[in-house]
């Protein structure tokens, strides 16, 4: 069973920055493609990034791109999400989730129904 425990949510102005980090219990921990995704009150789950198990490869939505930045330590079974230039839109709960063995196209990244274990998530509120 793998565990996955979010942090760094928070209240922020917009233009301001916040750092996810997702702290994953397993020792297979470089086998898992991992993920964040976000949901906004009254809306849908959302992929928001994705990398790849060595981190070889990156995906985003089109509207964090160049704003946010995913990355990953297998030595400490982490995940990261960098997020700069907050708007009040990015206003959601973020998950992180894990994939077993998780491809590497950006079908397979952002889909949020191949994730097999996934975070309680953590609250992001960007004000105007």
């Amino acid at each position: 069973q793998v565990q996955l425990v979010e942090s760094g949510g928070g209240l922020v102005q917009a233009g301001g920055s916040l750092r996810l980090s997702c702290a994953a219990s397993v020792r297979t921990f470089s086998r898992h493609a991992m993920g964040w995704f976000r949901q906004a009150p009254g809306k849908g789950r959302e992929f928001v990034a994705g990398i790849t198990r060595n981190g070889d490869m990156t995906y985003y939505l089109d509207s964090v791109k160049g704003r946010f930045t995913i990355s990953r330590d297998n030595a400490k079974n982490t995940v990261y999400l960098q997020m700069n230039s907050l708007k009040p839109e990015d206003t959601a709960d973020y998950y992180c989730a894990a994939r077993f063995y998780g491809g590497s196209s950006y079908s397979t990244i952002a889909a949020p129904d191949g994730y097999d274990y996934w975070g309680q998530g953590t609250r992001v509120t960007v004000s105007s």
